[in-house]
């Protein structure tokens, strides 16, 4: 066994295919079957089953592929290392972001941090808080920024950068013209929510409950993914909602929505950077870590 048969194994595993598995890194598809035979022959077990078009791990082979990601991201880490020590910041560094990190937050970040560092290559992965913390958990990501806190002992959180929601209507509406609404008004409009994982609308409803406001009687009307539905549902007289003045800084500037503050509720929350509890950090990690730490 070395690293390169776990490699392919890796590979195979994730595009549940041999043929897809070869392309993605340039072997033949029979170089491919010899190693995953001598995988197999080396632990005296079966380690993948092909079932029709697709390839599958049996039990053995998911043993082994959580413990071979483990020992390859061993391996990039120690390149790293070594790289950062002989002075070369250089390699791979896979970060995730919530809707309005990922959006607006984030890529501003990388465009700064690519400058600094031109051979860091910088995947971004976008989902709602929830997603971003069970890809984080699952090493699929080093770190990630998203918009609510979690009681998870598998990662830890602290401030990066705080944000301000506000009552978003759109232009036309009998508040638009008003600076301020008691937060009572809102249960009376039809509402625009956000999917159950989202950091927004868990913070929009904890907001609402701690004030004393029972969040279940807003007069839900649809439930959209992202804050970008959310604006067309709004723009297009769906109904109103609640939004971080960030992702809707455009509309706001050419008068096609309207932000209210709301009365009775505290909508100021932060953006909380996110890591896994026991994994050790990349050189690349820790840079880009203290570099947002210092530019936001």
């Amino acid at each position: 066994m070395d690293l390169w048969q776990l490699h392919i194994f890796v590979s195979v595993v994730q595009k549940k295919s041999f043929s897809k598995a070869s392309e993605a890194i340039n072997l033949s598809q029979p170089t491919v079957s010899t190693h995953i035979k001598e995988l197999e022959e080396h632990f005296q077990c079966r380690l993948l089953d092909r079932l029709g078009k697709t390839t599958e791990p049996t039990r053995a082979g998911m043993i082994l592929y959580d413990h071979a990601k483990q020992l390859l991201g061993l391996r990039d880490l120690t390149e790293s290392a070594m790289l950062d020590f002989l002075g070369h910041t250089k390699g791979k560094l896979n970060i995730g972001g919530s809707t309005i990190p990922a959006g607006y937050i984030i890529p501003k970040l990388i465009g700064s941090f690519s400058k600094k560092f031109p051979d860091v290559a910088i995947a971004l992965s976008a989902g709602d808080t929830t997603q971003i913390i069970d890809a984080i958990k699952q090493g699929k990501i080093e770190l990630g920024v998203v918009g609510a806190l979690k009681e998870d002992p598998a990662i830890c959180q602290e401030k990066l950068s705080s944000d301000e929601m506000k009552l978003i209507v759109p232009k036309g509406h009998k508040w638009a013209n008003r600076r301020f609404i008691d937060c009572s008004k809102i249960f009376s409009e039809p509402f625009i929510a956000r999917e159950k994982g989202s950091g927004t609308w868990q913070s929009i409803l904890g907001s609402m409950d701690k004030a004393g406001f029972n969040s279940r009687d807003l007069k839900l009307c649809v439930t959209m993914g992202n804050s970008v539905s959310v604006i067309q549902g709004i723009l297009n007289q769906v109904g109103i909602s609640i939004l971080s003045t960030i992702a809707v800084a455009n509309e706001i500037e050419t008068g096609r929505v309207h932000a209210l503050s709301v009365k009775g509720l505290d909508l100021n929350r932060y953006f909380y950077l996110t890591l896994p509890q026991k994994r050790t950090q990349s050189p690349i990690c820790s840079k880009f870590i203290n570099f947002a730490k210092k530019n936001l």
